[in-house]
C-alpha cells in the first residue's frame, strides 16, 4: 500500500524457554509495570478464587505431610535402635551374672547395671542408659514389630495422601489455567476484530501473532506450575526449618551457615553467564537472519558468485556463537556441581556434629537420619524459589504485552441505528473528504468526486498520492477526519462496517489464497453457492480450464504459500472468488504486471467479465490499461487534481498527459 507507514522490524525475544526458568544465568525479561500487571492478572483470576483457595490448602497440606514424613521415619529408626540396644544389654547382663544366680521377678536393668564390667558399661551411649535402667529382665527383649509396622503404615498413608492432594491440586490448577488461557485467547481474537487498520500498519504480523501464541502460552504454563510451587516452596522452607529446630538448634545453625556460600556461588556464576547468554542470543539472531537472507535470495547470491563471501560470513558468526555458547554453558554447568559440593559440606558438618551430640545423649540416631533428609530437601525449595522468581518476571512481561494489546484504542463503535441498502446500485460520492494517518499531516485534502452506478473508475497518480488510502476510506478501514462518503445517498458512517464491506468485491495485486482446496478458495465469499454456480463462475473467470488439468481438480489442496500453482493462476482464482461473491461494487488493483502475455490476456478478459454492470474502482499502475475507463481520477498530494476520460485528459495536456507520456516514453 503506497501511502501507509512502514512496519518496524520484529522485536527479538530473549531469555530462557517459555514455561521454565531457562539455564542458570540466562537473562530474564522484566515487566515495565510489574505491580499493575499483576493486578490485571489477579483480576482475570478473580472468578476462580474459590478453586485457587482449595489449591493453596491442598498444596500446604501435601507439603506438610511430606515434611512430617522424615521425622516419623526417624521414630521407626529409633525404635529399631532401642530394641537392638535392649537385646544387647540383656545379653550382656545375663552373661555377667554369677553362675547359679537367678533374678527374682520384677528385676530391672537398674538393679544389676553395676554387675556389667566397667569396660562394657562405658561403651553404652549415655542416651541409652535410661532405657537399660528401665529394662525388664524377666524376659529377653525382642524387636517391637507392631510399633514399627504401625509407623510404616502411617508413613505410607502420609505419602499416598500427599501424592493424592498434590495430584488433585495440580488437576484443579490445570483446569483454572486452561480456562484463563481460553479467555485470554478469546479476548485477543475479539479485540483483533475491533482494532483499526492503523494498528496493524505499525506492527509486524509476527508481533501480533506472538500475543496469541507465545505470550499466552507463557502465562498458561507459568500459572500452572509457579503458583502452586510458590506455596509449596515457602511452606517447605518454613516447615523444614521448624522441623530441624525441633531436632537440634546446633545442627540447624550449621545447615543455615552453609547457605551464604551457596548464594555466593550463584551470584558468581550468574554474573558471568548472563553476559554470555545475552551475547549468545544476539549472535543467534545474526546467524538466523543471515541464513534466512541467503536462502530467500539464493538465486541472486549465486548469480553474483557470493557463495564464498556468504560461507565466510556464516563461519565468522558461527565461530563467535560457538565461543559464547560454550562459555554460557560452561558457567551454567558449574552450578550443580558446586551446589552439590556445598551440600556435601553441610552433610559432613551435620554428620560430625550429630555423631558428637548422639554420643553425649543430646540426640538420637533416628533424629540424625531425619535431619539429614531435611538437609537434602532444604536446598530444593530455595533453588525453586529463585527459579520461580525468574519465571514470574517472564510471565509478568508476557502478561503485560497481552494486556497492552487488550488496552489498545479500538475503532469507533458501529452506529446504534444502522441503515441498510436493500437494492444498492453503486453511486458513490466523495464530498470534501479530509484524512491523515497523523491528524497534523493530512494525506487526503478536501477530495470531492462523483461516481455514477456501473462506472469503471480508474485511480491514478504517483506513489504516495493517496490511491490506496482512498480505497481504505471507502471500505471504512479508516474513518474520515472530515467530509462524507456516501453510497446511494447514504453516509457510510450511518452503516455497519460489515454492511459497507459486503457491498465490495476485491482483487489485489498481491494475491491471497488460504490453505485448503481450490473449491474452498473460490467459494470463500459465497459459502452457500452451489456446485453449478461455482463451476459456471470458474468458467467465466477462465479458471475451469487449468483447474481441470490439476490433480484432484477443484479438490486439490493449496499449500500455505499456494506455490503449487502459478502467479497468474492465483490471480484468476481471486477473480473467480470476487465474481462468485456477487458484490455490486469492485475494487481492483492492477494485477498483470508479473505474468506472461497470454495469462495477462486471460486475466484481463476475466476482469472485464467481473466488472460488467458493476461500479468498479481500479488502482492503475500502467496507464495503458485504463484508456477505456468511464472516469479517471488523477490524484496528487491527496487531491483529485484532474478527472475525466482518457481522451479529455490527454487533450488538456496536464498532469495525466505528463504521466501517460512518461510511461509511453519509458516503454519505448
Amino acid at each position: 500500500m503506497d501511502s501507509q507507514p512502514r512496519k518496524p522490524a520484529p522485536r527479538q525475544r530473549r531469555g530462557g524457554m517459555f514455561g521454565g526458568p531457562g539455564p542458570v544465568g540466562a537473562p530474564t525479561e522484566k515487566a515495565k509495570d510489574l505491580k499493575g500487571t499483576l493486578k490485571k492478572l489477579a483480576h482475570h483470576l478473580r472468578p476462580y478464587w474459590g478453586k485457587l483457595s482449595v489449591v493453596l490448602i491442598f498444596a500446604i497440606a501435601s507439603t506438610a505431610f511430606a515434611i512430617a514424613s522424615p521425622k516419623i521415619l526417624g521414630h521407626a529408626t529409633n525404635q529399631i535402635v532401642d530394641d537392638y540396644v535392649a537385646m544387647k544389654a540383656y545379653d550382656a547382663i545375663m552373661e555377667n551374672l554369677p553362675v547359679g544366680v537367678t533374678l527374682p521377678a520384677g528385676t530391672t536393668g537398674a538393679d544389676v547395671l553395676d554387675s556389667i564390667p566397667a569396660a562394657e558399661r562405658d561403651n553404652i551411649p549415655s542416651s541409652q542408659i535410661d532405657s537399660i535402667k528401665s529394662l525388664d529382665l524377666s524376659t529377653r527383649p525382642t524387636f517391637h514389630f507392631e510399633a514399627i509396622r504401625s509407623i510404616i503404615v502411617l508413613l505410607l498413608a502420609l505419602y499416598l495422601l500427599s501424592a493424592a492432594l498434590s495430584y488433585i491440586q495440580g488437576w484443579i490448577m490445570t483446569n483454572i489455567t486452561q480456562k484463563v488461557t481460553y479467555t485470554l485467547r478469546r479476548d485477543i481474537s475479539q479485540k483483533i476484530n475491533r482494532l483499526p487498520l492503523k494498528y496493524f500498519d505499525k506492527r509486524t504480523y509476527g508481533e501480533v501473532l506472538s500475543r496469541v501464541t507465545n505470550d499466552v502460552d507463557t502465562i498458561s504454563q507459568s500459572l500452572n506450575q509457579s503458583l502452586s510451587q510458590i506455596v509449596t516452596s515457602v511452606v517447605m522452607i518454613i516447615g523444614i526449618i521448624v522441623m530441624m529446630l525441633s531436632i537440634s538448634w546446633l545442627l540447624t545453625l550449621i545447615t543455615i551457615l552453609v547457605l551464604p556460600i551457596s548464594f555466593g556461588f550463584i551470584a558468581f556464576i550468574t554474573k558471568r553467564s548472563q553476559v554470555q547468554f545475552v551475547r549468545q542470543q544476539e549472535l543467534l539472531g545474526d546467524i538466523n537472519g543471515h541464513i534466512e537472507e541467503m536462502y530467500a535470495g539464493h538465486q541472486v547470491m549465486r548469480v553474483f558468485n557470493g557463495e564464498r563471501a556468504s560461507i565466510a560470513k556464516f563461519n565468522r558468526i558461527n565461530d563467535k556463537l560457538y565461543q559464547s555458547s560454550w562459555r554460557a554453558q560452561f558457567f551454567s554447568g558449574l552450578m550443580f556441581p558446586l551446589m552439590t559440593f556445598v551440600g556435601n559440606l553441610g552433610y559432613v558438618g551435620v554428620a560430625v556434629a550429630g555423631g558428637w551430640l548422639a554420643i553425649n545423649g543430646h540426640i538420637r540416631i533416628g533424629d540424625i537420619q531425619a535431619f539429614i533428609q531435611y538437609v537434602q530437601q532444604f536446598n530444593q525449595p530455595i533453588i525453586q524459589t529463585a527459579n520461580i522468581a525468574n519465571v514470574l518476571q517472564s510471565t509478568a512481561a508476557a502478561a503485560e504485552r497481552v494486556f497492552e494489546f487488550l488496552d489498545e484504542p479500538e475503532q469507533a463503535a458501529n452506529t446504534t441505528k444502522p441503515v441498510t441498502l436493500k437494492n444498492p446500485v453503486g453511486r458513490v460520492v466523495f464530498d470534501k473528504v479530509v484524512f491523515g494517518y497523523d491528524p497534523k499531516s493530512p494525506v487526503i485534502k478536501g477530495l470531492s468526486a462523483t461516481i455514477e452506478p456501473g462506472s469503471r473508475v480508474a485511480i491514478v497518480g504517483p506513489t504516495g498520492a493517496g490511491k490506496t488510502t482512498l480505497v481504505n476510506l471507502l471500505m471504512r478501514f479508516y474513518e474520515v477526519d472530515s467530509g462524507t462518503i456516501t453510497i446511494d445517498g447514504v453516509n457510510i458512517q450511518d452503516m455497519r462496517r460489515e454492511d459497507v464491506r459486503r457491498l465490495f468485491g476485491m482483487v489485489l495485486q498481491d494475491t491471497w489464497l488460504f490453505s485448503g482446496t481450490i473449491r474452498d478458495n473460490i467459494t470463500y465469499g459465497a459459502p452457500n453457492a452451489t456446485e453449478e454456480q461455482m463451476i459456471a463462475t470458474a468458467k467465466e473467470a477462465h479458471v475451469d480450464h487449468f483447474v481441470s488439468s490439476l490433480p484432484g481438480g477443484y479438490n486439490m489442496e493449496l499449500n500455505e504459500e499456494a506455490n503449487n500453482i502459478s502467479q497468474g493462476e492465483k490471480q484468476l482464482l481471486t477473480i473467480a472468488r470476487a465474481m462468485l461473491a456477487g458484490a455490486p461494487m469492485l475494487i481492483l488493483d492492477e494485477a498483470t504486471s508479473s505474468v506472461d502475455t497470454r495469462t495477462e490476456v486471460l486475466i484481463q478478459k476475466a476482469m472485464d467479465n467481473l466488472m460488467r454492470h458493476k461500479t468498479s474502482f481500479v488502482i492503475a499502475h500502467r496507464l495503458s490499461t485504463i484508456r477505456d475507463a468511464d472516469l479517471i481520477l488523477v490524484m496528487k498530494d491527496g487531491n483529485v487534481i484532474e478527472q475525466g476520460t482518457h481522451t479529455t485528459l490527454m487533450q488538456k495536456n496536464g498532469f495525466y498527459a505528463e504521466l501517460y507520456n512518461s510511461q509511453f516514453t519509458e516503454a519505448i
